[in-house]
């Protein structure tokens, strides 16, 4: 805490000579504008008019427009306001540089707080931070009539411990109504002597209900904002993202930008929120409509150009150099700037004035400027010379053959004029870059050469390598970005470029986009490439393949027909010269055959079909083809004739592949492969561990789709483990989005994700609803309803309904016979063992699905099986015969976290006669639940009389009779001292 100087203590404009705020009777007769202030904006923080379009209406009134890209900060301030209408206090220091929506903040701050709130508010002038007092003069006026019991705030010459105390309680006593919020933007331009005695108060009103909120920009050490709010909590604003900036412009302009086009409007923005809204506002009719290029730098008006454009013209001329320098290479190193500073004969302690300024950031070995909106800024004041200068020292300091990718970047930057020399030396750097795996390197050159080229057909194919590495990159929108350049230098004499321009297009659409589009597109290519090489169908097969995923993960089937359709009249095309098609081709024929004579339930065809394509792929990869996209396509084959191991193996070798490849492109989707193999051998932890990893994956590369297939597996496999938390937070969203994209096959997870978790829980009867909802309804994708039936079975067993559970068994048990594989055998096996009505057959099947699962290495499925036998065991009046497979039943569970499971075996093992020591219940006591003193049968009966069901729904659903549910039921209550059905369901719930 500061001391205050002799000036503070001198009176400042609105108060009288006597004090900061004079409520003294020869007042009362004048007009006390303390009192009445109504026209300066009491309930929100004044805000240039753009950050507001940029964020939120911030003067009271109409409506506001959302924060984007700022979930975080609203959380942060919805725990503020909620503490203080709990009756507690807090503060927030909001830091953020200029622009970015400290003040949009605030104001939805208030808007929040509402009529419930007093709100208190000041803004930092520039004029008045040198004038004492001042900040506390505005903050105070609303609250001037409560003056008369703190005179130390009323008059001059107190100590300032009296003063900052006297504020304190001056603060908590205007919240004896309602909660205060009080709220200073611009808080770095508070007079100290204000800042210091609010953020006192600040700091002790934990237990009165006023919240606290200070804006600033960050200030260096020793600054008023560094010592005064320093141990504060602090919300540091970020930039926005890329797809938060796509909104906030979409927002701006009315919808007239659509996605690619507002991601190219925003790159000079750096997601800046004002220089989203000050490009917005300079958009012509022609920009809007994208019939002319955006802006690549803020306008000339610009209040953030002018603001670093004085900030940069008050330095050194060296020092201006060296900062022009750094906004020419966002790569630059200390050792190159020191190079380059020497070539130009520049003081090397320049560099700590650049330093000094805030325009420049050194980071180790590393020189950076604060943001891609101050480097946007600065290079875009910069007069045509100096940018040639800077470049040319660039292009000299970088030494090594490492840098010649940079080299030839530096020495084309500062063309404005097409120059095919140029151009070539930067499509062999972009070349070099994309052989290191540096895709966003290579994109940018590859562009940058596409702009020197001078013929149209060099600069479609240069864009088009831009677009493919952009993607590869994991910068879908930037690829889109680049294929819209691509497409006006496509023409109908050139079918192959305008084929491959649509192949990257539905690419990018099947993974980050609409399948549903995709599938269009990649047709179109397909129709393309065929008309560009009648004489291999290869490229155009390939592109049906991938429409033919496209139309598999949106679960339009007839569709699907007629891609095959496609392929196979490409295939059967006579070739010129009496050519043989080539093994891939033959691959791909086979492939689409089989699929289509799976389809329609020609099983020898399908397995001789898809068989074949199995032995195709091996003799490609050892004709030293490698081909990660076969391997794929091989693979679903695998899964389709039932060879689930050959089907793991040809992911995981296709996962390998992609790895090796160094792209980001191909591997998301072999991840998802693979855990979807995992997880049909049952090999659940492996799938799990795949699927996590995937999930990492698609978010680096940008497939967003990839992501919600990613978050629909690991929903299963907790719902398999019976684990709500987990499931429930894994679908969080999963419905709307993959339903906004049309992906049936990601979203009919979630409705045998809930069946799961419904029969870990007892819930037969809603499991069964679930899993029997029409295909229209969210659980259309066929392939997924065959995996789901088992779970299906066992609840309409459950609940007595054999015969519809034998209906679905059908289906199931003539998909299963596809297959030699163990996984799906033994489910069939257990399926039969559930729906046997003799004691003899039921436990025939049930050995035969244990023996399975142990083949198969399917420990939590063998587990699941041995629990259904170990019931029916017991059930069938052998409890010795149960206990081992009960036991085993219940280790397993505990070990993979399902607990549920695990209290079901315990249970069912007390009822056959034994006890398992489960884990310590949570208060970390010995003691025991009082429903621990029931048994399974009893236990069972009590859940379903707290459910609401009567005796004799009891008996049939337990097929027992009425009389032994009676029997069980006086024993349920003479244990678990009740004397009524209601208390018995209060205790369950």
């Amino acid at each position: 805490m500061g001391s205050v100087s002799p000036s503070a203590r001198e009176h400042i404009p609105g108060a009288t000579p006597t004090g900061l705020l004079d409520t003294t009777p020869h007042d009362t007769n004048r007009h006390d504008p303390l009192r009445h202030d109504t026209t300066r904006h009491d309930t929100a923080p004044h805000d240039r008019p753009t950050v507001a379009a940029a964020g939120t209406a911030l003067d009271g009134g109409g409506p506001a427009r959302p924060l984007r890209g700022r979930d975080r900060e609203l959380a942060r301030l919805d725990g503020l306001l909620g503490r203080a209408r709990d009756g507690h206090g807090g503060a927030l220091t909001v830091i953020g540089g200029p622009g970015t929506g400290k003040s949009a903040l605030l104001g939805t701050a208030v808007r929040k707080a509402g009529t419930s709130f007093l709100v208190l508010r000041a803004r930092g002038v520039r004029q008045e931070s040198a004038v004492p007092y001042a900040g506390l003069h505005r903050v105070l006026r609303p609250i001037a009539d409560l003056m008369e019991r703190f005179p130390s705030v009323r008059q001059g010459g107190v100590p300032p411990l009296a003063l900052y105390a006297e504020v304190c309680s001056l603060l908590a006593e205007s919240a004896a109504e309602r909660p205060v919020l009080c709220w200073i933007d611009d808080a770095h331009r508070l007079d100290r002597v204000s800042l210091e005695a609010l953020a006192f108060a600040a700091r002790r009103l934990a237990d009165v209900p006023v919240a606290v909120l200070f804006a600033a920009r960050p200030g260096p050490p020793g600054s008023a904002v560094a010592e005064c709010l320093d141990d504060i909590p602090r919300l540091a604003l970020e930039p926005l993202d890329e797809a938060a900036s796509v909104r906030v412009l979409q927002d701006l302009t009315c919808g007239a930008l659509d996605e690619e086009a507002a991601s190219e409007v925003a790159e000079p923005s750096g997601g800046n929120p004002l220089a989203l809204a000050e490009l917005a506002g300079a958009l012509t009719p022609e920009q809007l409509s994208g019939t002319a290029p955006p802006p690549r730098s803020l306008p000339q008006g610009s209040a953030l150009r002018a603001h670093y454009r004085r900030r940069y013209l008050r330095l050194t001329t060296g020092a201006r150099r060296l900062v022009l320098l750094a906004a020419a290479d966002d790569r630059l190193e200390l050792t190159t700037l020191s190079r380059a500073a020497a070539l130009d004969g520049i003081d090397p302690r320049e560099l700590e004035w650049a330093r000094a300024s805030g325009l420049v950031e050194i980071d180790g070995g590393r020189v950076d400027m604060p943001s891609a909106l101050v480097r946007s800024c600065l290079y875009a004041d910069a007069s045509p010379a100096e940018r040639r200068a800077v470049h040319d020292l660039l292009a000299r300091a970088l030494e090594g053959e490492w840098h010649a990718p940079r080299r030839s970047w530096h020495r084309a930057a500062p063309a404005d004029e097409p120059d095919d020399a140029l151009a070539d030396d930067l499509a062999c750097a972009a070349e070099t870059s994309r052989s290191t795996g540096m895709h966003a390197d290579a994109s940018r050159l590859w562009e940058r050469a596409a702009s020197l080229s001078t013929r149209p057909e060099v600069r479609a194919e240069r864009y088009l390598a831009a677009a493919h590495e952009a993607w590869a990159a994991g910068r879908g929108r930037r690829a889109r970005v680049l294929l819209r350049r691509v497409r006006p230098l496509t023409s109908d004499t050139s079918p192959a470029l305008a084929g491959r321009t649509d192949l990257l297009h539905g690419d990018i659409e099947f993974c980050d986009g609409l399948p549903v589009m995709a599938q269009w597109i990649l047709r179109e290519a397909a129709e393309r490439l065929a008309e560009a090489s009648p004489a291999d169908p290869a490229p155009a097969l390939d592109a049906l393949l991938r429409a033919s995923a496209a139309a598999d993960a949106t679960g339009d089937h007839h569709y699907y027909g007629a891609i095959v359709t496609q392929a196979l009249t490409l295939t059967t095309r006579p070739l010129p010269d009496g050519a043989t098609p080539s093994p891939v081709v033959e691959l791909i024929h086979d492939y689409f055959a089989g699929m289509a004579a799976a389809g329609v339930n020609r099983r020898g065809e399908a397995v001789r079909r898809l068989r074949r394509v199995l032995k195709l792929v091996e003799t490609i990869d050892s004709a030293g083809l490698h081909r990660t996209d076969l391997r794929t396509w091989a693979c679903a084959a695998a899964v389709v004739i039932g060879d689930d191991r050959r089907a793991r193996d040809l992911a995981a070798r296709a996962v390998a592949a992609a790895r090796n490849d160094g792209g980001a492109v191909g591997l998301p989707r072999a991840m998802t492969l693979l855990a979807h193999c995992e997880m049909y051998l049952g090999r659940y932890p492996a799938a799990e561990s795949t699927a996590r990893e995937g999930l990492r994956l698609s978010m680096a590369a940008g497939q967003r789709n990839q992501l919600i297939e990613q978050r629909a597996v690991l929903a299963l496999l907790a719902a398999f483990r019976g684990d709500r938390a987990t499931a429930l937070s894994c679908l969080d969203g999963l419905a709307e989005e993959g339903g906004r994209r049309e992906l049936i096959r990601a979203t009919s997870f979630e409705p045998w994700a809930l069946a799961c978790l419904d029969l870990a829980d007892d819930r037969a009867e809603d499991a069964a609803a679930r899993l029997r909802q029409p295909a229209g309804s969210g659980s259309g994708h066929p392939v997924l309803r065959l995996l789901a039936i088992p779970h299906l079975v066992e609840a309409c067993v459950r609940m007595g309904e054999r015969e519809p559970a034998r209906r679905a068994f059908a289906a199931f048990e003539r998909w299963a016979g596809y297959g030699r594989g163990p996984a799906r055998a033994a489910l069939a096996e257990r399926c039969r063992a559930l729906l046997a009505t003799d004691e003899e057959t039921a436990h025939h099947h049930y050995e035969e699905a244990l023996r399975l699962h142990e083949d198969g290495d399917s420990a939590f499925e063998l587990a699941r099986t041995a629990l259904l036998y170990g019931h029916r065991l017991r059930r069938d009046r052998r409890p010795r015969d149960a206990r081992p497979h009960l036991r085993n039943a219940a280790q397993i569970f505990q070990q993979a976290g399902a607990e549920p499971w695990a209290a079901r075996a315990r249970a069912e093992l007390r009822a056959a006669g034994e006890t398992l020591n489960g884990p310590a219940p949570a208060g970390g006591g010995a003691g025991r639940g009082p429903l621990d003193a029931l048994t399974a049968q009893q236990l069972q009966i009590a859940r379903l009389v707290a459910a609401g069901a009567t005796n004799r729904e009891i008996a049939a659903r337990l097929v027992i009779s009425p009389r032994t549910v009676d029997g069980h039921l006086r024993n349920i209550f003479t244990r678990l001292g009740l004397r009524s059905r209601i208390e018995l369901a209060r205790l369950l719930r």
